[in-house]
């Protein structure tokens, strides 16, 4: 398995995943690549104490050589982050002084990242398709969704996308209903941070009607404090964490704007704080990373919550998830272990107000020829809506990317829900490629 950004921080937790699997046919190589050889450095030192005492634990090498990494994978999971966290920090910084919403991943923000990120991505698939035609490439690299779309354009289905919050969420529910989330079915549909869950099944029957009718039992949980219990009853549904920043703009803009730090700039400051500690070579460090990891999840869209007035996170949503998505369906693929996974594949005939490659975010049946959409019911036309409109801009930031147009970049932003004016997407345009270098292309 080969982990494209493998001296990022998140790295331990998939690590952590593959030391837990102990089935015959399991991942016994992981190859960590990344530009900057002071990040691998701190990152091998973290899986080598997670190693520590483990029976054939996967054995870790190193390097800087993209194609060196890509030859003769099975797997490339790739969660790379063209610009660090300054690139982020910058997307955050110029969409509020416009006063529109910078997420990496929503919006103003998610659209300069997806022009930095577009071109890298399609060149790792066109590595990966040379050096490796027959790994899969899961990818959870943001904008997940759109840059999943992008390398599915030279790897077709062998690129999977995949996201934590639908898992998350799923599991709230479950949790809350008092059913198993592994025995749950989740009809949830939509686009990578765009979704909503329309049902939950347990042996048959829909458990959500019930809890959209006990108020006290909806509010219990991340996403009824998040939105509220009248709006949740009025969707008849729940929606991702993520569309509270398209339910509630204005809040969530002016939260950002008036918090000491964007969730950009306080995680480049954290974790340059962790990086420069394992420059220490007795520092202990898994332990300084967990603890760099748990108030990470701590903090998670805290300017969300405090501006819904939603309070901390309960302790059993600080432990993330991808990982164990990663797992699951390299799994599933590898050892023809049939499995249902939330996952961004191309949608086929699964939502037909869009086209067959358009990527979306639906249950799949992933087996050893890879993840296969489940159909499902039309979208309500609220939602039909926004997805449209938010794969209508991932096309233009697509075109963007391949032409190198200024003015398509324009249109990306212009076009967005969050962007409420031409002008505005004009200057942004501007202020993006003022700070960004890997923006350069745009002219």
């Amino acid at each position: 398995m080969t982990i494209l950004g493998g001296g990022g921080f998140r790295v331990p937790l998939v690590y952590g995943a593959l030391l837990q699997d102990h089935a015959e046919g399991r991942v016994t190589r992981v190859v960590l690549h990344d530009l900057d050889a002071g990040r691998l450095s701190a990152v091998t030192r973290v899986l080598a104490e997670q190693a520590d005492g483990v029976l054939d634990a996967p054995e870790v090498t190193a390097t800087t050589d993209l194609d060196e990494a890509l030859r003769g994978a099975d797997f490339v999971f790739s969660a790379i982050r063209v610009g660090g966290l300054q690139g982020r920090a910058d997307d955050e910084r110029v969409a509020l002084a416009e006063g529109v919403l910078g997420q990496e991943t929503v919006g103003a923000g998610g659209i300069a990242y997806g022009l930095r990120t577009v071109p890298v991505a399609v060149d790792i698939a066109r590595r990966v398709a040379r050096l490796a035609p027959d790994a899969w490439v899961i990818n959870f690299t943001n904008p997940a969704g759109l840059v999943t779309e992008a390398m599915s354009r030279h790897l077709g289905d062998r690129v999977i996308g995949i996201c934590d919050s639908p898992v998350g969420l799923g599991r709230r529910i479950a949790r809350v209903l008092g059913a198993n989330p592994q025995e749950a079915w989740i009809d949830y549909v939509g686009l990578n941070h765009l979704g909503w869950v329309r049902g939950l099944r347990v042996a048959g029957r829909d458990e959500l009607p019930r809890l959209l009718a006990d108020p006290d039992l909806l509010g219990s949980f991340e996403e009824g404090k998040l939105f509220g219990v009248d709006w949740l009853r009025s969707l008849g549904a729940i929606p991702n964490e993520y569309l509270h920043y398209y339910y509630f703009n204005r809040e969530a803009v002016r939260a950002y704007q008036q918090a000491e730090k964007t969730r950009g700039a306080f995680l480049h400051d954290q974790q340059a704080r962790f990086y420069a500690e394992m420059s220490n070579p007795d520092a202990p460090a898994l332990k300084v990373w967990d603890q760099t990891r748990a108030e990470r999840e701590a903090t998670y869209m805290a300017e969300n919550r405090e501006s819904a007035g939603a309070g901390e996170r309960d302790e059993d949503d600080l432990s993330g998830g991808y990982e164990k998505v990663a797992l699951a369906l390299m799994r599933a693929i590898a050892r023809d272990e049939r499995t249902t996974l939330i996952l961004n594949v191309r949608n086929q005939r699964t939502l037909s107000v869009l086209d067959a490659d358009a990527v979306i975010e639906v249950p799949c049946l992933v087996d050893a020829n890879g993840a296969h959409p489940v159909t499902v019911d039309p979208l309500p036309g609220h939602a039909t809506g926004l997805v449209c409109a938010v794969k209508a801009v991932e096309r233009e930031v697509l075109a963007a990317a391949d032409s190198g147009s200024r003015t398509t970049a324009v249109k990306a932003f212009a076009l967005h829900p969050l962007v409420d004016s031409v002008h505005v997407a004009r200057r942004l345009v501007e202020g993006y490629t003022d700070v960004h270098p890997g923006l350069a292309y745009l002219r």
